[in-house]
């Protein structure tokens, strides 16, 4: 499909679909664990399968599993029935671990298990677009190296950190370009929110042009990257990130959207940002009403505005709740027609 011209419908129509990252609450409509849904692709089809046919989503968007890329570089993964795969400890502690590390191929771990699941997301799922999940560069160079020695070796050992940079992109020009050759796929989320722990200088060297060099790679009219980034810094550095070039932005909640979309030209689609944990995980069906309402009440005046969460729904997420948070989208533009 011609995904840039989608998008484009998306933002003109005046009533907007939501587009929540919704996929791991898919364990409980198909009774299974978070390991068994990481561990079969057509579980993770089937999965997405039945919440494209219970939402009025925009399209049906992967699990954002940041784990899966680390884990094919050889980082060890804590899995648990209910929580989202972790990296534990880091491979990359000096200049030299970082000149030896190795770049996977495509299909190491889960990468070629989630490549299947796309393709097969793709053929159950006819009615909207499908998009895979990535992690951005730095947020993966942050897990080979360890969150916070990253953060500190921008200063400490920045050749390091640049190093490691060259290896994770790379590979994920390498595992997105699999993605856009081999399912079917409308195109990825990328989430980079370690990136918004930076200082806007900081991100300007360690992540946008890294993230723009795969943009530039894999991004057509027929294959998208949604940039996300939920850090606490991304609207202090949104030029930054415009420069990446991608073709929509997705922030989570704990930054004001009303603020962010001022900062950012009408004709770029910007997606968020309703509390994932607090709202979808730990509130009731009324008070994601309200905070739907909220934010669509604050942002809608803004053409390119689409509702959504502000970062991946956890898995134990109610689905009364998420149910609540679409009936709310019905009800705000209900309201604004009358």
């Amino acid at each position: 499909m011609n995904t840039k011209a989608w998008l484009e419908d998306l933002r003109n129509s005046p009533i907007k679909r939501a587009m929540p990252v919704l996929s791991f609450p898919s364990t409980s409509l198909l009774g299974i664990t978070v390991k068994e849904l990481i561990d079969d692709s057509d579980k993770q089809a089937q999965g997405m399968k039945l919440v494209a046919q219970r939402t009025k989503a925009a399209a049906s968007v992967s699990m954002m599993d940041l784990s899966v890329e680390a884990e094919s570089f050889g980082s060890e993964i804590r899995i648990s029935d209910d929580e989202v795969p972790t990296v534990i400890g880091a491979i990359v502690e000096s200049e030299e671990d970082a000149e030896a590390l190795q770049i996977p191929p495509v299909g190491a771990g889960r990468t070629g298990r989630y490549i299947e699941a796309i393709a097969k997301a793709v053929e159950l799922i006819t009615d909207r677009p499908v998009f895979a999940g990535v992690i951005g560069p730095f947020s993966l160079a942050g897990r080979l190296i360890g969150v916070s020695d990253a953060l500190a070796n921008c200063y400490d050992e920045p050749d390091m950190v640049h190093i490691t940079l060259k290896k994770a992109t790379a590979f994920l020009i390498d595992y997105i370009l699999a993605y856009k050759q081999n399912t079917g796929a409308a195109g990825v989320v990328m989430a980079e929110p370690l990136t918004g722990l930076l200082s806007p200088s900081l991100a300007k060297e360690f992540s946008e042009p890294y993230v723009k060099e795969i943009v530039d790679a894999v991004q057509d009219d027929n294959f998208l990257v949604i940039y996300h980034n939920c850090g606490d810094n991304t609207i202090a550095m949104i030029d930054s990130i415009l420069r990446t070039g991608a073709a929509a932005y997705h922030f989570g909640n704990s930054i004001s959207m009303k603020e962010m979309l001022t900062h950012i030209p009408d004709d770029v689609v910007v997606m968020g940002n309703v509390d994932p944990a607090g709202q979808f995980r730990n509130g009731t069906p009324e008070s994601i009403r309200e905070e739907t309402l909220q934010v669509m009440g604050e942002c809608c005046g803004h053409p390119n505005f689409v509702i959504s969460s502000g970062c991946d729904i956890p898995p134990a997420s109610s689905w009364d709740n998420i149910d609540a948070f679409f009936a709310a989208v019905d009800e705000f533009y209900q309201n604004a027609q009358r």
